[in-house]
């Protein structure tokens, strides 16, 4: 039984390393299309809110699942 729990946390790790990987790929050639080259997106949060606060303005955020761990 201990070896058939390791096995299976062993293959749930290795499948999170790979799907993780792949989730970083699909990120990467996402921000690589053309509409989000339209604007100057600020990808950190807390440097989105500094820009905001010292130019007056809101923030416009967009949010998505896909990349999420």
């Amino acid at each position: 039984m201990r070896r058939l729990s390791a096995g299976l946390a062993l293959l749930l790790a290795l499948a999170g390393s790979a799907a993780a990987q792949s989730m970083e790929e699909r990120l990467e050639a996402k921000l690589k299309k053309p509409f989000l080259k339209n604007a100057a997106w600020v990808l950190d949060f807390a440097e989105a809110k500094r820009q905001a606060k010292a130019q007056n303005r809101l923030i416009f955020a967009y949010f998505t699942r896909s990349y999420a761990p």
